[in-house]
């Protein structure tokens, strides 16, 4: 079978998606050409609100495959609202491509909502996404959503799905199980497991800077500090623990005065700022064990869960964490707390931290090996799969 042509329509450059998509460009089976609709992201650097600072990554993002940026005529072109993205050329673009398959990264824009009600029929229209049904809604809200996406996803032959909960949502939202496919939400786990040696001594030269002993158990957060992660609670929790521990939160966001102001009074809580992503690897080995304690709406999977884990680090996690139910081997590669219940959080942190760094370690080593099931490369192979199979209309419309 020659190779099958898979247009991919995505908003940007996006640090997890690239690695996927070098991986597919280098398969036998998928001739690939990536559409970004958000042309303004071209220049590199970005404000992200989340961060609240203009973020530019430092790893290569447009290497590997064929993509091309298709004018954004939005009057305010951005994702934080639905006419964000407006591209009246994607369609003629694509069909000049001669496709045989268009794969379609979220639908909440006028751009890529446009995309599935033209191709619907004409080409296998495949969608990825990552939502999920954990956060609570009223049973009006619930009842109009499933409606309103009931409709959405009518225009769409078949769901690649991310992971348990996602796929629990494609079902919801009327997709029969026939019609899901699925293709683990992935990070560049090999570039996170590798020089671990060269990590590990930046991360041991963070500790000393911090004040850190060379012994000390160290519990890690990194990402944005934003209500949905709830590093609150976190602070919460070790406050309670006394036993000598560090706790290190690195990133920036909304909460980061707040959280500060809040850690005078503890011991043993240190602050770092921001790191790009090249550094990222070093960041988790920072840690002893990493946590998060996300509260949402929307933390539909929780990403740095895949880093810190191929970065052989063990992870707590809450239940409103989307991935935690498919990454985290409770006892083995981690924990998982129910969401917003301080105790159980430090009675997990206690837990934790009676392994020892050790013991901790080791089962990071078992964290790390299970990454490779949640890599780049497996993502790219069975979203190959799934294009396959719908090209070769194995799966009745």
């Amino acid at each position: 079978m020659p190779p099958r042509k898979l247009a991919i329509v995505c908003t940007h450059p996006i640090q997890y998606y690239a690695p996927v998509f070098r991986a597919l460009a280098q398969s036998r089976q998928i001739d690939l050409r990536v559409f970004y609709t958000w042309s303004q992201a071209a220049t590199g650097g970005m404000f992200d609100t989340g961060f609240g600072a203009a973020v530019k990554w430092d790893i290569p993002l447009l290497d590997g495959y064929e993509y091309q940026f298709v004018p954004n005529v939005a009057k305010r072109p951005g994702l934080d609202h639905f006419n964000g993205l407006n591209t009246p050329t994607l369609a003629r673009e694509l069909e000049a491509w001669e496709p045989d398959a268009v794969l379609v990264y979220t639908w909440n824009s006028q751009a890529h909502l446009r995309v599935l009600r033209h191709f619907k029929g004409r080409l296998p229209v495949l969608f990825r996404g990552d939502s999920t049904l954990l956060d609570h809604r009223p049973w009006w809200r619930a009842l109009l959503r499933r409606l309103f996406l009931t409709w959405v996803y009518s225009h769409v032959d078949g769901a690649i799905a991310v992971g348990t909960h996602n796929r629990d949502y494609f079902a919801w939202c009327g997709l029969p199980l026939r019609r899901i496919a699925l293709a683990p939400h992935s990070i560049d786990a090999v570039r996170f497991a590798a020089d671990s040696a060269e990590h590990e001594n930046l991360a041991a030269q963070w500790r000393q800077e911090l004040g850190i002993g060379p012994e000390a158990i160290v519990i890690l957060f990194a990402g944005k500090l934003l209500p949905k992660k709830n590093p609150g609670l976190l602070l919460d929790a070790f406050k309670a623990l006394n036993d000598g521990s560090h706790l290190v939160f690195v990133g920036n966001g909304e909460l980061e005065d707040e959280l500060k102001a809040r850690a005078e009074a503890i011991d043993n809580v240190h602050f770092m700022s921001f790191k790009n992503q090249s550094l990222m690897p070093a960041v988790y080995r920072l840690g002893d064990i990493f946590v998060l304690p996300s509260q949402g709406p929307e933390e539909t999977w929780g990403l740095a869960l895949n880093e810190a884990m191929a970065s052989g680090r063990a992870v707590i996690a809450s239940s409103k964490a989307g991935g935690a139910c498919d990454l985290v081997r409770s006892g083995e590669s981690g924990w998982i707390f129910e969401s917003g219940n301080r105790n159980a959080l430090v009675d997990i942190l206690r837990r934790a931290i009676a392994c020892g760094r050790p013991g901790l370690h080791a089962m990071g080593q078992v964290a790390q090996a299970s990454s490779i099931h949640w890599s780049s490369e497996e993502s790219a192979r069975c979203i190959a799969e799934a294009v396959l199979r719908w090209t070769a209309f194995e799966i009745a419309a």
